[in-house]
């Protein structure tokens, strides 16, 4: 059974199609880079994927269980479904006010008031040594680097064990010397169990890191395979000419 399963996702805004019929399966454990320019749906796709908008048409399925289904859920998802991923974003949005462990805890604790606060504190300094960030969890996002706060960030998202961890260009924000840091943290959670999605722009990383590679041209899944298949032997012409100009 697959982890993840996208029926005809579809996605407007006014009258421009963004995400025109989107079709794909992922494996338990795998990991999905999604590569593109600029506006072909890459980041409406991973939002809707995360409920943070609505799909106009198709249906989700997260380890064989429908989780959304647009003609059933035009209103909202429940928690549970929204449970299922986890978001890294372009702009790490830590919470200011409170400090790097804090911004570890607060989801977990509101969210279940009867969990003893030690319990989730102990969590998030096992995640906190996950990312090399132990020294910095009484600091608050504002004295740390960009490249710290992604990966607090990173912990943040791995706080609600989702079933599918997302990242939405999470090296965009990050100075060239910033970048290596968090790519190799994201590598370091590649495992078994762990499914990850990847929009990046780093096709070197994408190549290193990736089961499958995605690219996604004008709404629609233009081709998708093995990073040898997409990297070495595209057939696209789209995607060649993309690859050619990253390349420029």
């Amino acid at each position: 059974m697959n982890m993840l399963e996208v029926v005809n996702l579809r996605k407007r805004f006014g009258s421009n199609e963004v995400l025109k019929g989107i079709d794909f399966t992922l494996g338990h454990g795998e990991v999905l880079s999604i590569i593109g320019s600029s506006g072909g749906g890459k980041s409406t796709l991973l939002r809707c994927l995360n409920f943070l908008e609505l799909a106009d048409e198709g249906e989700i399925y997260v380890d064989g269980t429908c989780v959304f289904d647009a003609s059933r859920d035009k209103n909202g998802v429940t928690p549970e479904a929204q449970k299922s991923f986890g978001l890294v974003f372009q702009q790490f949005n830590l919470f200011p006010q409170y400090n790097v462990l804090e911004n570890l805890t607060l989801a977990p604790h509101l969210l279940d008031k009867t969990r003893p606060m030690e319990e989730i504190e102990k969590e998030a300094w096992a995640l906190l040594e996950t990312v090399g960030l132990t020294d910095k969890a009484k600091s608050y996002p504002c004295e740390i680097s960009g490249g710290q706060q992604q990966r607090v960030a990173i912990a943040r998202a791995l706080m609600l064990s989702p079933s599918i961890l997302c990242f939405d260009e999470p090296t965009s924000a990050l100075d060239p010397e910033l970048t290596g840091e968090v790519l190799r943290v994201i590598k370091s959670l590649k495992s078994g169990d762990r499914t990850m999605i990847i929009v990046t722009h780093e096709m070197a990383f994408a190549r290193q890191v990736s089961d499958k590679v995605m690219f996604i041209a004008d709404g629609l899944i233009e081709e998708m395979g093995t990073p040898e298949e997409v990297f070495d032997h595209p057939k696209s012409e789209k995607l060649k000419a993309f690859l050619h100009n990253d390349e420029l």
